[in-house]
């Protein structure tokens, strides 16, 4: 069993795993869980997993463990139609071939994300955060622009007294008024009409 030697910090952590599940991480001297393994892998700390009692290396079967933990608690990373077509390998014929060419994607893929990242932070020369932090600033000042021509808040904004008529010391009638008369006169209109008609039927 290869175990990490104190003055090799670039050699795997070694991680034992006991009968009763137990996982124990030899350099912190201290029991993890799977979740501190998968907090592992995302910091970038390699390490191998063995059986404590054969010595077999069980870092493989234990990394499918965090997946299936993973997905079972609903973080579904890898579609049904993948896992379909990868259990259909299992026992073909390109079987040994489909393990390198799943590495050399997602290298590729790892690498073009990184390659995002590091374009983003050379563009505007700052860390993301504080570029999502200037985007969201810059949406709020434009919805703010945009309101002040919205022709609903001009209206709200103005003051109380332009709403009301000026008094010009004439009995002129506020804007509208002559289209209200018209509209009154033409009902009044249809309703001699109608009394017109119903006066003949009778």
């Amino acid at each position: 069993m290869a175990e990490r030697k104190e003055n090799d910090p670039e050699a795997p952590i070694t991680i034992k795993k006991y009968a009763n599940r137990r996982l124990y991480n030899t350099a912190t001297s201290s029991y993890v869980t799977l979740e501190h393994l998968a907090q592992m892998v995302k910091d970038g700390v390699d390490f191998q997993v063995f059986d404590a009692k054969s010595g077999d290396d069980i870092t493989r079967s234990v990394l499918t463990q965090i997946i299936f933990e993973a997905e079972g608690k609903g973080q579904n990373l890898l579609p049904i139609s993948f896992l379909r077509r990868l259990i259909k390998f299992y026992g073909d014929s390109l079987q040994s071939v489909v393990p390198s060419y799943l590495d050399m994607s997602m290298e590729s893929f790892t690498r073009n994300q990184d390659q995002m990242r590091t374009n983003l932070q050379e563009a505007f020369g700052q860390p993301l955060k504080q570029f999502e932090e200037i985007n969201r600033r810059n949406m709020e000042a434009f919805q703010r622009a945009v309101s002040m021509f919205n022709p609903l808040a001009a209206m709200t904004d103005q003051p109380a007294q332009q709403d009301k008529p000026q008094d010009s010391g004439t009995d002129e009638k506020p804007g509208g008024g002559d289209e209200i008369d018209e509209l009154r006169s033409q009902l009044d209109d249809m309703r001699r009409q109608l009394d017109t008609l119903l006066k003949d039927r009778s």
